[in-house]
């Protein structure tokens, strides 16, 4: 088995910031980007919310303000027109852009719903890399073994993820990276 991503598949660690837990009821409030082969090829946007609603925990987590990104944030259409646009600036003809997150579900969810709400299609198509699913089949772990409690230090050592979208995206392709290559030395036969 080889590990390497194909030459047509561009991978990009997207990491979102939200309101609340589900796409339905809350706002998606930022969402940080890069091209995982090079993770200094970056997009960051905030959006505007489509609503007040907010879990006070969230808010806390990130620091975001609903005041502030109402006044200052782009409107979704706008943000997921130029996030669109920046994901296919990624990949050349015959390539695919792969979504990949840590915890895919959550960043999906809310990522696919705001594109087909408000572009009507989803430049990844069905493609979403989840990187707690790659650890737990890579290292042998139990689904409880891949928070990032267990996978930041094994990867990034004392290194903290810091809720901000951007930031958390880039320590995404590090930690993503890094999983490649133990696969890729693991099919070689050289274990860590």
């Amino acid at each position: 088995m080889d590990a390497r991503p194909s030459s047509a598949e561009v991978y990009i660690s997207i990491d979102i910031e939200t309101a609340g837990p589900n796409p339905g009821d809350y706002s998606l409030l930022t969402i940080g980007a890069c091209k995982i082969s090079d993770p200094q090829r970056m997009f960051y946007v905030e959006l505007q919310p489509v609503n007040a609603k907010f879990v006070a925990e969230a808010l806390a987590i990130s620091r975001l303000s609903m005041e502030r990104l109402a006044k200052r944030g782009q409107p979704p259409k706008a943000a997921m027109a130029q996030f669109e646009e920046w994901v296919l600036a990624q990949t050349a003809e015959g390539e695919k852009a792969v979504f990949v997150a840590f915890n895919a579900a959550f960043d999906w969810m809310f990522v696919n719903d705001y594109f087909f709400r408000y572009l009507g299609h989803n430049p990844f198509g069905h493609t979403a890399l989840d990187i707690k699913s790659f650890f737990m089949g890579l290292a042998g772990v139990t689904w409880e073994e891949t928070t990032k409690r267990y996978v930041v230090p094994r990867y990034l050592g004392n290194q903290q993820f810091t809720h901000h979208a951007l930031r958390d995206a880039m320590d995404q392709a590090q930690i993503f990276n890094k999983m490649l290559e133990e696969a890729k030395r693991r099919a070689k036969g050289n274990s860590p």
